[in-house]
């Protein structure tokens, strides 16, 4: 995959606070296979700690993420 932005399945997870994105973040995951990567966008400031944390602890690479207006997108490719 050459492009960062390209992705396998989204998750909106807009308008919910922590630790909701992240889990819903978690189950989604569990569905792609390895290798595939979930574009998630979430308006909790915190899930920038959670989805770098969660990335390390759980061996997922966060590929890329990008904060515009109160918006965070992640691009998470599962391990």
């Amino acid at each position: 995959m050459t492009d960062a932005a390209a992705f396998d399945a989204e998750l909106d997870a807009s308008g919910l606070n922590c630790p909701l994105p992240l889990l819903k973040a978690k189950l989604e995951l569990n569905r792609l296979a390895s290798g595939d990567v979930l574009k998630v966008i979430a308006t909790d400031a915190g899930s920038q700690r959670d989805f770098r944390t969660f990335a390390k602890l759980a061996g997922h690479t966060l590929v890329r993420e990008e904060e515009a207006a109160g918006v965070y997108r992640y691009w998470l490719r599962k391990a």
